[in-house]
This record gives structure tokens, C-alpha cells and sequence, in this order.
């Protein structure tokens, strides 16, 4: 009894596991991308909006509207200096932009909505950022700033890689391979998955004195790098696989097959008592 329910809990674990397992890691990765992007991005915006508030302020209102949390009297300033024992070097006026900018930040914490005007930010200045390098004359300027970039010792190892992957998922070139082929690759009768990216060179075709393709073979257990063969059109077999399941089919070196391409367990006792006899 005591070994049926060992091994009833461990399959039931494991099958939990496998289960819960993708979600909870998706959730991670996306609270951990929100919690870069809030606290890098959003709440260095918040600051600063924060310091614009403390200076327009002024410019706008007039003395009897401006705010609590602007108005300091004299009285909290000698309040204030003696709490904290500053020191008379340090004048009215810089003690009583510290003081605002502790008021104002107490009262944004204190109005949570507030702290979503740093990602509101962000999100336009991508957005305007996207317009204006996604014209003629902005992608021209930032080729030659990345240009820049890959000279600069550090950044030229790194930055090349980065940009290859983040232009595969989120580039206007992400599906710039659409059909999932098979080719024999690199011997006769060993069956490689890869990505037709459209016709070779022609003087390939010369060569070959045939069509040539062009196939991506992506490497485990990172797909977005690999190399890139030219074969006969007739060599290749298209199947009907998507792009994503052969991806997850790659990262997982083959472990997470789709069910239509997977073979039954007949076929696989079939091949195992034939690599044994």
C-alpha cells in the first residue's frame, strides 16, 4: 500500500508539475520584465515629473492656490531645522525645495494611480521613438549610431547577439522564414529541421544548374542562432509544422514534439525490438 501510493505520488507530482510548471515560470518572467520596467524606467520618470511638478507649480497658480503640500511656512522650516539639526549654511530656500519634494513624493505614494504616469510615459516615448526611427531619415541616423556601437569594446561582443535575437521575436523580419522544411543534413539519411528563407544566390544556380533555396538549420537549445545551407528545391521537404511548435521542437532538442508528428508506441516497441534483433 505504502509503495502504491509512493508511486501514485510521485506520477501525480510530476504530471502537477509539468502542468503548472510553464505557467508559473511565464508569470515569473512577466513580473519580473514589469518590475525592470517600473523600477528602471517608470520611477526615474516619476522623479523627474515629480521635480517638473515642484518647479511649474509656481508658474501657474497663484499663492492663495497652490497646494499643501507646496505651502511651507517659517514656522516649519524653524520646526524642521531644529528636528533635524541642520545647520544654518543652509538656506531657506534649498530646505524648503527639500521639504516639497519629500511632501510631494508622501502625497504620490499616497495616490497609487500616480506611479502608473512613469509608464504611461515610457510606453509614448517608445512609441514615439518607433515613429521616428521607423522612417527613411531615422533609421539612417540610428545605423550609424549602432555602427558606433559595435566599435566599442564590450558592447561589440555583446550588442550583435542581442539585437539578432530581439529582432527575431519583435522585428518587422520575425517570420522572415514562413515554411518548416526537412532537409538531409549533413549526411544522407540523417533528417534535419530547418527554416526556408527563400531562393540562394544565383550564382549557386549556376552552379547546381537547378533552383537553389536558401534553408536556416537552428541550433538546440538556442534557435536563433545556427547557420545557413543552399540545397536543390528538390531536396527539401516542406511539412506542416508552424514556426512555433518547430522552435519549442528545438529548444527542447526534441523533446516537446506536436502530437500529429510524434509516433505512436507501436511504431516505437516496432523500432526497438528491431535495433535489438
Amino acid at each position: 500500500m505504502v509503495d502504491s501510493f509512493g508511486s501514485d505520488f510521485k506520477r501525480f507530482f510530476g504530471k502537477g508539475m509539468a502542468i503548472l510548471l510553464p505557467t508559473a515560470v511565464t508569470l515569473w518572467l512577466l513580473w519580473q520584465a514589469f518590475g525592470f520596467v517600473f523600477n528602471n524606467v517608470a520611477q526615474p520618470i516619476n522623479s523627474a515629473t515629480r521635480l517638473a511638478v515642484i518647479w511649474g507649480v509656481p508658474q501657474v497658480l497663484s499663492e492663495e492656490k497652490l497646494p499643501d503640500w507646496f505651502s511651507i511656512t517659517d514656522d516649519e522650516l524653524i520646526l524642521e531645522r531644529y528636528n533635524r539639526e541642520i545647520s544654518d549654511s543652509t538656506t531657506d530656500a534649498a530646505l524648503r525645495r527639500e521639504l516639497r519634494t519629500e511632501y510631494l513624493s508622501d502625497f504620490w505614494t499616497s495616490h497609487w494611480y500616480l506611479n502608473l504616469t512613469g509608464l504611461v510615459f515610457a510606453i509614448m516615448l517608445i512609441y514615439l521613438a518607433g515613429v521616428l526611427l521607423g522612417n527613411i531619415v531615422g533609421k539612417s541616423l540610428y545605423a550609424r549610431v549602432e555602427r558606433f556601437i559595435t566599435r566599442v569594446p564590450g558592447f561589440k561582443q555583446v550588442y550583435p547577439h542581442v539585437k539578432q535575437v530581439v529582432d527575431m521575436i519583435m522585428g518587422e523580419n520575425k517570420l522572415a522564414f514562413s515554411k518548416v522544411v526537412i532537409v538531409e543534413y549533413p549526411n544522407a539519411g540523417i533528417w534535419t529541421v530547418g527554416f526556408l528563407t527563400g531562393n540562394s544566390l544565383r550564382e549557386i544556380d549556376k552552379l547546381a544548374q537547378d533552383t537553389v533555396v536558401s534553408v536556416f538549420i537552428p541550433t538546440s537549445p538556442t534557435p536563433f542562432t545556427g547557420f545557413t545551407i543552399n540545397l536543390p528545391r528538390v531536396k527539401v521537404v516542406e511539412i506542416s509544422m508552424s514556426i512555433e511548435e518547430a522552435l519549442r521542437f528545438v529548444i527542447t532538442a526534441g523533446v516537446l514534439a506536436p502530437e500529429d508528428f510524434k509516433p505512436d508506441d507501436n511504431q516505437l516497441q516496432e523500432g526497438d525490438q528491431s535495433a535489438s534483433a
